[in-house]
């Protein structure tokens, strides 16, 4: 949702995700409902039965009620981030095929992450011709499926339209994303197996006397040789979205394993509630309570630390660069991202010759949450035009390989090519750097990423990484379940104001006293009323839990 995200952080830790997650929001959050409405075994059973078809009922569908796609139509759909610059040329290639195969073209629009909050419920609010757009846990699902921007997505829309995707998709995916009895979001049928993770330089640990590091609390005489011999390079060189919180939210994880508050506000901004994702009680806190405040408060203060030392960036507020995105031009010193969106880091750094260590951002138990399968999804919009037609599209994009590879890695023999021995490699003159359709930017995450050949730059590391990453996982308490915060829809916005305010600071350690900081943190969202919530909050997670037998 890629920092702690969700996607999370989806993206992937995603800026806007990330934040949500460190304020110890909701990591993985999940699914369903009203779960006041909708949470008993009998009724999710009934939710199952219409909202989820089995591959027999696929296969069953007659084969004269295949879809009439005699009239050509034209597809409009929104996904999150910035089109990449090779888009033009991929959506050409992929319109061509649409053509051939449903007789549709596609028109993609991008709504860029500083925008989402607000530009993402208008957009479907407004009336435009919106045919489907991504839809996620952590990206408004609840809040908007509750005031019906989606279109309710039965099985007998799968068996018809979405036969690939249909055979692919587990019943209790598309359980999940009941919302008050219907399901309003397409899941992806392949979850991210995915692991934050932070990305140092070898030879700068060597220079510092760092050997196996695991934490990223050691990291401290990295940083320090850093200051004292690259002058170029600042330690923690953060962005002002998804990286401001990451390394408070490393430190933070040390110490606890959150964020697993089942938060779905329909503002993945707005915090202040949490619980801890390997507690099997789902015991639901307020940020400000222990064992949560012990560990923000070691977070910020080593922030502080590194802050005051000259380690961060003063001002990442005004910076728009990831620190993935300089750090192999040796700008920053640490690049933070998750084990997939990391890759054309990787290859950028193993093209000029710099070797990395990669630390995972684990738990104390040496665990990560894993996602729901909701944590990227596609929804038709409710006024969709040509809601079957956009089904088809989706199922040919998610689910056929060449699709998948075209959407997800771009031009074959442009973009990307396949070695002799099945491994994706960049075609001659293509490099990380001038690659116009760099693999995971452009918005499909949802695809079937069985489909993934690895490539031939990974280095030892992150080939080692990705072995143990099934290992990492652990499935969080709360994994299957969404907020649905309609009753305290004016508490959440007043959350994310006093977030925005008084928390940001915390994260970068730009305070003068910790203490004193959090208590101001812990007023203000008192004031705003997080006690609220958080009732709110206890009430649909025991209803939950409660169905799911503990």
């Amino acid at each position: 949702m890629g920092g702690f995200h969700l996607k999370t952080i989806r993206k992937k830790m995603l800026p806007i995700l990330t934040l949500m997650l460190v304020l110890s929001v909701i990591l993985s959050a999940c699914s369903k409902n009203d779960n006041k409405a909708s949470n008993s075994p009998s009724e999710s059973a009934k939710a199952t039965d219409s909202a989820s078809p089995s591959a027999s009922e696929s296969a069953s569908a007659p084969a004269d009620d295949k879809p009439d796609n005699s009239k050509e139509v034209k597809l409009v759909g929104y996904l999150l981030g910035e089109a990449p610059k090779g888009m033009p040329d991929v959506l050409s290639a992929l319109n061509v095929k649409l053509k051939a195969d449903i007789n549709a073209t596609l028109e993609l629009n991008y709504i860029g992450w500083g925008d989402v909050a607000s530009k993402y419920p208008l957009i479907l609010a407004s009336g435009e011709d919106v045919d489907f757009v991504f839809a996620a846990d952590w990206n408004f699902y609840v809040s908007e499926a509750t005031k019906g921007a989606f279109l309710p997505i039965d099985s007998s829309m799968l068996a018809k339209y979405m036969p690939k995707h249909n055979a692919k998709l587990p019943p209790e995916a598309m359980q999940a994303a009941i919302v008050n009895g219907k399901s309003y979001m397409i899941p992806t049928s392949t979850p991210d197996r995915k692991v934050n993770a932070a990305v140092v330089r070898k030879d700068i640990l060597a220079k510092a006397g760092l050997t196996n590091v695991t934490k990223f609390s050691e990291l401290e005489p990295y940083f320090a040789e850093i200051k004292k011999d690259y002058k170029d390079m600042i330690p923690l060189n953060l962005d002002s979205q998804y990286d401001l919180p990451t390394p408070w939210g490393y430190l933070l994880q040390e110490k606890i394993a959150y964020p697993g508050a089942p938060i779905d506000s329909g503002d993945p901004m707005a915090v202040g509630v949490s619980t801890d994702n390997e507690d099997p009680s789902g015991k639901i806190v307020s940020m400000m309570d222990e064992p949560f405040i012990s560990a923000e408060k070691y977070a910020t203060g080593l922030m502080k630390k590194w802050y005051d030392a000259g380690y961060v960036n003063k001002n990442p507020y005004a910076n728009k660069v990831r620190s993935k995105d300089n750090f192999c031009e040796g700008k920053s010193g640490v690049a933070f991202g998750n084990s997939i969106d990391l890759q054309g880091t990787l290859s950028a750094c193993a093209a000029k010759g710099i070797d990395v260590q990669l630390i995972p951002g684990l738990s104390p138990t040496g665990h990560a949450p894993s996602n729901s399968w909701l944590n990227n999804g596609i929804a038709i919009a409710a006024n969709s035009k040509n809601p079957e037609r956009a089904l088809q599209a989706l199922d040919l994009i998610m689910e056929d390989e060449a699709y998948v590879n075209l959407v997800y890695f771009g031009i074959e023999g442009k973009n990307y090519a396949v070695t002799a021995d099945g491994k994706l490699t960049l075609p001659e003159g293509t490099t990380a750097e001038n690659n116009t359709y760099p693999p995971d930017a452009a918005g499909f995450w949802f695809v079937n990423k069985d489909f993934f050949k690895p490539w031939d730059t990974w280095s030892d590391s992150y080939v080692e990484l990705n072995k143990k990453v099934k290992d990492y996982l652990l499935p969080p308490t709360y994994l299957g379940f969404s907020f649905n915060s309609e009753s305290v829809k004016s508490e959440i916005a007043n959350l994310k104001n006093v977030s925005t305010q008084y928390a940001s600071p915390l994260f970068i350690g730009v305070v003068k006293d910790v203490d004193a900081g959090y208590a101001t943190l812990a007023s203000k969202l008192k004031a705003a009323g997080i006690d609220k919530v958080k009732a709110e909050v206890e009430t649909q997670a025991a209803a939950f839990l409660a169905a799911k037998g503990k």
